[in-house]
This record gives structure tokens, sequence and C-alpha cells, in this order.
């Protein structure tokens, strides 16, 4: 993966599902009526113009309609964003315009109205390749629905990737295996698995905590970690980030501009963005409920309900957080250089006597493949 030294990124946000999935804890919302999308475009309209005035001379290097469900948008609508885009900024030739999608049939065959809408890549929530888990993930399709729609990106988009969700109540690593050999027949340049994790205020949350939802000890959960590992390594997937797999190439350049500590403006409700502005980082988040968002916008501009200047602590943590989630792992001297002052080498030494880290002739720090399962006590060691 080549860094580049200046990415900008546009992260535009659709904050409506068809229902709410119960493991889920993103800005999400269902809708009993019809949305307004024409309201909605126009507020997107307002707010990138208004984020716009204050972010003058960027290129955009990547765009990406995340949710929620994006793909219930109307193709029309997603062209009116990237028009407004465009009109605020330029936008690179080669910029990767990705669109999260559900791989329901009705959304699938939008997919090519979004292809002329100018959007070049998918990510579809595929989450599982087996019925009865498709139902108890509270998903709308079935694995069949789920591969034809895999089967329609790939002959509709060059590229394409899909979600799977791992260490799954009572799933074992040679079930595991066959799942995800299956998936990676399918793949295109690129795969996110994630692991099940119970997030506060959802369902499964308090089904965990009435002890009707077991998930996998922590040895179970680090086979099947390692199983992922073993068999998207040996397909020519290895991971570029923890839970990003992708042939060389194939990595998802906009996550790679959160990852690598780029700026990036957040669109919509409940969004958020990096932005550098007179030489100071800025984290802006914006109204997370919809109709709230759309009434802030009508009247001031835009939906930004917070705008903090981020801290030299609070941006090297950020980096290192982030950073160090890469298999490239961080640049040392551009660390130093956030921060302004280098890394201990004494802990760094630990760590590395440990086989957790390694340092990089070019002069970077990555977690090695035992660190992973335990980032974050690594994160938080280097941090200290």
């Amino acid at each position: 993966m080549s860094e580049p030294e200046q990415a900008f990124g546009v992260y535009v946000h659709w904050p409506f599902c068809l229902s709410k999935c119960p493991y889920c804890d993103f800005n999400s919302h269902v809708r009993r009526e019809p949305v307004d999308e024409p309201r909605f475009l126009k507020a997107f309209h307002t707010e990138i113009g208004t984020i716009a005035e204050r972010l003058r001379g960027r290129t955009v290097s990547t765009i990406f309609f995340g949710g929620g469900t994006p793909s219930l948008m109307q193709p029309a609508t997603i062209a009116g964003v990237l028009n407004s885009i465009a009109r605020q900024w330029r936008v690179a030739a080669d910029a990767e315009i990705t669109l999260e999608a559900n791989p329901t049939s009705v959304e699938a065959t939008r997919f090519r109205g979004y292809r002329a809408a100018g959007v070049n890549r998918v990510s579809l929530g595929v989450q599982a390749l087996d019925d009865r888990v498709l139902a108890e993930l509270g998903r709308m399709h079935s694995a069949r629905e789920a591969l034809d729609a895999v089967g329609i990106a790939r002959s509709v988009f060059n590229r394409y990737s899909f979600d799977l969700i791992y260490a799954r109540p009572n799933q074992e690593p040679k079930a595991w295996a066959r799942e995800l050999k299956a998936a990676l027949a399918e793949a295109g340049d690129h795969l996110s698995l994630y692991q099940l994790t119970i997030e506060p205020e959802t369902p499964f949350f308090a089904l965990h905590a009435a002890g009707k939802l077991r998930l996998p000890g922590e040895d179970a959960a680090r086979a099947l970690y390692d199983t992922t590992q073993e068999v998207c390594a040996a397909a020519g997937m290895p991971a570029y980030e923890i839970s990003n797999h992708a042939r060389p190439g194939g990595e998802c350049r906009h996550n790679l501009v959160y990852w690598r500590a780029q700026e990036y403006a957040g669109i919509g409700p409940g969004a958020h963005g990096r932005l550098d502005i007179d030489g100071e980082r800025h984290a802006a988040a914006t109204e997370k409920r919809p109709e709230a968002w759309l009434s802030l916008v009508e009247t001031q501009g835009h939906g930004v309900i917070s705008d903090e200047v981020l801290t030299r602590e609070e941006r090297s943590d950020e980096f290192l957080l982030m950073g160090l989630r890469l298999a490239e792992g961080i640049d040392l001297d551009r660390y130093a250089e956030v921060s302004g002052r280098p890394l201990d080498p004494a802990r760094i030494a630990v760590l590395h006597e440990h086989g957790l880290v390694e340092t990089t002739q070019e002069g970077r720090l990555r977690v090695t493949l035992p660190g992973f399962p335990v980032l974050d006590a690594v994160v938080a060691d280097l941090a200290a």
C-alpha cells in the first residue's frame, strides 16, 4: 500500500433502515412512512456547501455513502449528492466512490442506477452464508439472495466488497473455515470480517445480560480469529487492517483515510469529520436524530453540534489507535511530528521482546499477527 501525503475523504450518512438489526449500535432509524428524499437531498446540498466554505482548495480522493442503509436511496439522490460535492471541490479523476448496500433483491436491482450516478464500488452487508444464522442476526435476506446480489455487484462494478460476522454463538472453527472459503470463492478484491461484539443499548446486549445469548469464550474466539487469518492468507487476501482483508491494491481507500489520520468531512445525521483548519485539527460531529438534523440544516446551514480542536495529546493518541490497526503500522517520524515527542523506546523494546510489535527498516512500527488480538493493550502501553 502506498501512503499518499495528502488525502481528503467525504463521508455521507444515510440514517434509515428497513429494520434495526439486534447487534447494531450505528446511527440508524426505522421510519414507517416514506422518507422525504428531496428534502434530505436539499439539506445535503446545504451542509456540503457550508462545510466547503471552511475547506477550500481540497481535492476529494474518496467518497463513502454509509448508514443506515444507503441503498434505500434512489440513484437520483446519490447522483444529486455527488454533483453537489463536485460543485464545491475538485474530485480526483480516480476517486473511489463507495456505497454500502444490503443484499436484498430489491436493492440489488438499483446497482446499475448507482453505477450511472457515479458510484464505482459497493460494500454489501452479507453477514453470513447460513439462513438460520441470518435469521438470528435479524437480517432480511437469505444466503441465496446475498450471493445473487454479490453476482449482480460483480457484473456492474469493477470493485466490490462484502461483510461477514464471525465469533457467533456456538460457531466452530471448522464450520467457519468452510463458510469463509465459500465467501472467498465469491469475493472480489476485498472482504470485511468482523468479530461479533455486544454493544450497549442493543437487543443483543439485553439477551447477553440475561444469559440467553452466549458468545465463544476467549480461547474459542482466538481460534476463530486464527482460522480467519490462515484461510484468508492462503487465498491471497491477507489482513491489511485488523478486520479487513484485500488483495494487493484492493484496500478500501476511504477507510485508509481514517486509519492514516488524514482529513475527511462528515455530511448527514450523526456523521463525524476530522478537519484541518488554520493549522489545527477539528473533530466535528453532527446531530444524530434525522429530523432534528434536518431542522438544524434548514435554519443554520449545517447540522454540526460539536466542533472541538484536538489537543496534541488527543491527536497523537488517535494517530496511534487508528494507525496500529493497519498491517503497515505507523511512521515513527510522523508520530513524533504529530505528538511533539517520540514514542518511548523502552516501551517499544518490551513489546518487541514479547513478539507483539516490530520495527521496519523504513522506520515504521507495526503490530505483529500475535499482537493484533491484544491490540488495545499494546496501544494502551505505548500511549501511557
